[in-house]
Formats: structure tokens, C-alpha cells, sequence
């Protein structure tokens, strides 16, 4: 039998943003949140027709078919809108390219979720709100989701997105690339984006799956698209690109057969998909050829520098450890130094690494934040201080969600059992 809550849940996160967007070029970008409540509503039906008359052969389809004829009932409730008509009566399915497909400029101007992006992310919203706005319309991200990836106060995003959503609608601009003097920083905020989305996929926070690849392959075929158009193929975009495929390349072995976390040193690196390697490097060497260096290609270099690693024992944690020292440096965030201290411990042992780890240890950003405490418990743990280790495990699993991620810290917390030894 069918999982319909579960494939509903697929289709918003995986086909939401795409009718949206289709509908929004259709019906103008004055009409974005029409455009989102019909999606809404096509999904809802689906919730509440599919468990009793089946699922259809083509869901996607069915809810574009839905949603398209949501739109015309508006339509033909609001006569100022009566002049779209036509248009939405033309559509009834939105075509997604596949990853494997090139990213041509047509591509990039025809994709209509990349303009919905870029649409979000216009002179016209406020600066602070159009990542949320972006990962909200485009991504279908809740208020909740977005305040976790900017470490945020939910009420906050909430009132962001109203906010940005009157803004557009006083403004009506075009589903259209940016007017250059705009562009920089238009790009800025959909290269942030496609990060945050390929992010919430390459490591869920909460559910049964700890790896949402439909999302994060999103993320991935969204950045192809940005570094293949003339107008947006800066090597910041480039750099994205490479650290996601990169990052994506690893899929295969980030979990093995029973959906247990598999950690780098354990993956098998000959599982690796080469093709999305292949294709990464090249972004990062096209990523090189400007002035610039940000923190997308510092953290594409530490992606690298475990791809051409042949084995975890010859991974150079030395050059890691210098790349995150840049990094931090040209973005000192909490989550960046959590990161870097993991790196210390990999290259100076697990004492160095813990100091390093107490430094920021108390950000208030890092309380709620499992990966604090498993790290900690980790490096703990390798110095003998079990009954410290267990403490950080415990919080951890206190505030963990994710399944797997769970049964990982269960089974660490199991192997503190004994006695202190410091």
C-alpha cells in the first residue's frame, strides 16, 4: 500500500516549488501568493482523495492539473485577473529538467523555479528576507526549518516573509534576470539559497531519513544551472557548484544497507560517484579564475581535498585544517568553528581538538545544536573521560531528531559504559 502522507510530503518538497513557479510566470508576480495557495491547495486534496480513490499514475501531473484549475476558479472570481486567463488555461504540467542534463543558457532562462529564485531575491524585497522569502516559495520550507538554518527565532522569519510578500506586490516586478546594478547582490542571495536547500538535504533535521536526496539533487541541478549562464557564471557560483557536487558524490555510502550513519572514514570510497567527482573538480577549477577567494570555494577545497584523498588514513587534515582556518576567518560562525575543531582534532589529536571545541562551546546559536554535544562526546570519548562523554551524548540525543542520527548517538552512548579513566 501506498505511503500517500509520505509521497504528499515528496511531492511539496519536490515538485511544490516547481508549480509555484510555473504558476507565478503565468500569473504574474503580484499573484505569488495565489500562485502558492492553489499549490496548497492541490496538495491538501491529494491528502484527502488519494488514500480512498488511489494514487495517480502521474502525481505530479494530477497536482498540476489541480492546482491549474484552482487558478481558474480565482480567475473567474476576480475579474482583474480575467486577462490571465488564457495563459493558465495553456498549462498543465511543468517540465523538470534532469540533473544529468546539460546546464545550457536556455536552460537558465527558462527555468522557471530559477526565476521564481531570483524573483525572491530582486531589489525589491528586503535584503534580510529574501533567502527566507526564496526557501520558503521556491524550497517550501517552513517558518521553523528556515529559523534553524539562520539559527533564528521563528516569529522573527515569520514576520521577514510578510514583510517581503507585501513588498512584492507593491513592487510587481517580472519573473526576469536582474538589471545588472541589481544583479551582484540578487545572485548573492540565490547561490545562498541553493546552499541552505542542498544543506537541509544533505542532512535532514528530523524524520526518519537523515539524507533527502531530492532536495539536495535540486540544490545541485539549480547551481549548474546559475555557473552555466553567461550572466551568472561568476566563480563564486562556480565554487557552489563544485562543493555540491562534490558534496553529492558521496551519497552512496553516507548510509549503508540498514540506514546506519556511515562516518568519511568508514565510507567506501570506491562507491563514490565518479561523474558528479569529475564534474565538481571542473567547476572548482573554473571557480579558480577570479580574484576573489569566499567561503563557497574554501569549502569546496576541503570537499576536494577528501575526494582525491585515495583513503581516510591519507586524507591531508593539514591542509583541511588550513582551509578552515580561512574559512573562519572570512566567515566566523559557530557551526564553521564546530567544524574547524573536528578538523584539529583529525590533524592535532583529540585534547587539541576539544580545546579548540570549548571556545565556542557556550554560543547560545550552539545550544539547541546536536552536533555540539556529539562532537563533544566524541572527542571525550576518545580520551577516556566516559562518564563526561555519556553527559554530552545524553544532551545530544536530548535534542536530536533525525533517526539515524539518534541510533548513531544511542550506540555512543552505549560505548561509554565503564568507569572514568581520567
Amino acid at each position: 500500500m501506498t505511503d500517500v502522507p509520505g509521497l504528499v510530503d515528496h511531492l511539496f518538497r519536490h515538485s511544490a516549488g516547481q508549480l509555484v513557479a510555473a504558476l507565478t510566470r503565468r500569473l504574474g508576480a503580484e499573484n505569488l501568493q495565489l500562485a502558492e495557495d492553489v499549490v496548497q491547495e492541490a496538495l491538501v486534496k491529494a491528502l484527502r482523495t488519494w488514500p480512498f480513490h488511489g494514487v495517480p499514475a502521474n502525481p505530479e501531473a494530477w497536482l498540476a492539473q489541480v492546482a491549474r484549475n484552482a487558478a481558474l476558479d480565482a480567475l473567474r472570481r476576480d475579474s482583474s485577473l480575467a486577462r490571465k486567463r488564457e495563459a493558465i488555461e495553456s498549462w498543465l504540467e511543468v517540465r523538470r529538467p534532469q540533473l544529468s542534463e546539460p546546464a545550457s543558457e536556455c536552460d537558465a532562462i527558462e527555468d522557471d523555479e530559477l526565476r521564481l529564485l531570483f524573483l525572491c531575491c530582486s531589489a525589491g524585497v528586503p535584503p534580510d528576507a529574501r533567502v527566507p522569502l526564496a526557501l520558503k516559495t521556491a524550497g517550501g520550507f517552513s517558518a521553523a526549518e528556515i529559523a534553524r538554518a539562520f539559527l533564528a527565532r521563528e516569529a522573527a522569519i515569520a514576520q521577514r516573509l510578510v514583510r517581503a510578500k507585501q513588498r512584492l506586490r507593491a513592487a510587481g516586478p517580472d519573473l526576469a534576470l536582474p538589471a545588472t546594478p541589481d544583479l551582484p547582490a540578487a545572485l548573492d542571495a540565490v547561490l545562498q539559497t541553493i546552499y541552505l536547500t542542498f544543506n537541509a538535504g544533505y542532512a535532514a533535521a528530523e524524520g526518519e531519513d537523515l539524507v533527502r536526496r531530492d532536495i539536495a539533487l535540486e540544490a545541485v541541478r539549480l547551481a549548474r544551472l546559475v555557473a552555466g549562464h553567461p550572466r551568472t557564471g561568476t566563480p563564486k557560483a562556480h565554487a557552489l557548484a563544485a562543493l555540491l557536487l562534490l558534496q553529492a558524490a558521496r551519497f552512496p555510502t553516507r548510509l549503508d544497507a540498514q540506514g546506519e550513519i556511515l562516518l568519511l572514514e568508514d565510507q567506501d570510497r570506491s562507491r563514490w560517484d565518479r561523474g558528479l567527482l569529475a564534474a565538481g573538480l571542473r567547476h572548482l577549477e573554473s571557480a579558480g579564475r577570479g580574484a576573489d577567494i569566499t567561503p563557497y570555494h574554501l569549502e569546496a577545497g576541503i570537499a576536494a581535498a577528501h575526494a582525491v584523498a585515495p583513503s581516510a588514513a591519507a586524507t591531508d587534515w593539514r591542509r583541511i585544517l588550513h582551509l578552515y582556518d580561512a574559512l573562519l576567518a572570512e566567515n566566523p560562525s559557530p557551526v564553521v568553528a564546530l567544524n574547524r575543531a573536528v578538523a584539529v582534532a583529525q590533524a592535532d589529536g583529540p585534547g587539541a581538538g576539544l580545546d579548540a571545541l570549548e571556545a565556542v562551546r557556550h554560543h547560545p546559536a550552539l545550544q539547541s545544536y546536536p552536533l555540539l554535544h556529539g562532537t563533544r562526546g566524541e572527542l571525550l570519548l576518545r580520551l577516556g573521560a566516559t562518564l563526561e562523554a555519556a553527559a554530552s551524548f545524553r544532551a545530544a540525543l536530548a535534542l536530536a531528531t533525525p533517526e539515524p542520527l539518534r541510533r548513531r548517538l544511542a550506540a555512543r552512548l552505549a560505548a561509554c559504559a565503564g568507569p572514568d579513566e581520567n
